[in-house]
């Protein structure tokens, strides 16, 4: 299991899991000792990863460019090369577990967020990589319809880029018409997760705040991810749904310590886990601790809160247009899939 007390303590006492954010191949296998129940990557991990290790990977990278292919295509088959690695490594857990535990992520081409039928097409390979995978979608509208099609199948998905109940309840629904659909064709349903990227949502309002002369403290912006992961948890308990809620991109220890008793996944990088490792971190569950009413208050000033923090706040089309939402896709477009499709 490891041996960090924290994050012994969360796995043994809690329901609130952690997952490893890497797919560099030593740093997986350090979080697999250390008690990592799955992986996630996105393009611009998986092009760090085989960036850093290219000299391991080499003979596999000749043969793919040596192929020709059209650059979406070789820049998917890189992706493959180093994700796979990650799925046979967790495995024998998935296996031994009945699918409970050992998924890894693969995400889909951030360029194709708005075509359906390509990002069907490349959720359907995707799948066929290893039975663990999961096919990372957009939180939007396309991938919304992608990931309800996805489940019906039984294709494993996690909707990613949302950092907004209304995206999270959305993602709920989906799985659920996918479960039903799943069900009247005798078919075994893909699991869904949801992510909600709680610290580039803090990042985000606290530019917003900055930029708009709010005067939101600081102290306040810190609690504005909590405040909205919270909120979409208890969602989630009160109207059972299926999905599982990760949540990604932390910004600290208060990030987990806060949420720590929530039926949850927690996904840590490296530098994260390290936080935990450096630090004696109060072992209790706060999740039901709640948010102050007047960091609500101040916090509901500033109406791109209101968006992520209302169970309404956002209707489904306008989810492609949320601030945070543009920057992460132009994140993973030009400093991960791009590279990737230009690698020579």
């Amino acid at each position: 299991m490891g041996d960090n007390p924290y994050l012994n303590w969360l796995a043994e006492e809690t329901a609130t899991v952690w997952w490893h954010d890497s797919a560099d191949p030593g740093e997986l296998r350090l979080a697999m000792g250390r008690g990592a129940l799955g992986v996630t990557t996105n393009p611009f991990l998986s092009c760090a990863a085989f960036l850093k290790n290219r000299e391991l990977w080499a003979e596999e990278t000749a043969a793919i460019v040596a192929r020709r292919l059209d650059p979406e295509r070789k820049a998917e088959e890189l992706m493959r090369m180093v994700v796979t690695p990650a799925a046979e490594l967790y495995r024998s857990s998935f296996e031994k577990s009945g699918g409970k535990t050992g998924y890894v992520c693969a995400q889909l081409n951030p360029c194709r967020t708005g075509d359906r039928d390509a990002m069907m097409a490349m959720a359907r390979r995707f799948h066929g990589w290893a039975p663990n995978i999961v096919v990372k979608l957009p939180a939007v509208a396309a991938g919304l319809d992608v990931l309800e099609n996805c489940v019906a199948e039984g294709i494993a998905v996690m909707a990613t880029i949302s950092f907004t109940v209304s995206q999270l309840i959305a993602v709920a629904e989906r799985n659920r018409a996918g479960i039903r659909r799943a069900a009247g064709s005798g078919i075994r349903p893909g699991k869904c997760f949801s992510v909600i990227m709680i610290g580039r949502l803090d990042d985000y309002l606290r530019e917003v705040a900055g930029a708009n002369g709010s005067g939101v403290a600081e102290s306040d912006i810190r609690q504005a991810g909590l405040a909205v992961t919270k909120q979409a948890c208890r969602i989630y308990r009160d109207r059972g749904y299926e999905s599982v809620i990760l949540i990604a991109a932390l910004r600290g220890t208060y990030h987990l310590t806060e949420l720590a008793g929530a039926d949850i996944i927690a996904s840590l990088s490296p530098e994260a886990q390290e936080w935990f490792y450096a630090e004696d971190n109060p072992r209790e569950e706060r999740f039901e601790n709640e948010i102050p009413a007047g960091t609500i208050d101040r916090l509901r000033t500033l109406p791109e809160f209101v968006k992520a923090y209302d169970p309404e706040g956002m209707a489904r089309d306008d989810f492609i247009s949320y601030g945070v939402t543009q920057r992460t896709l132009g994140q993973y477009t030009e400093a991960g899939w791009r590279l990737l499709e230009n690698f020579r």
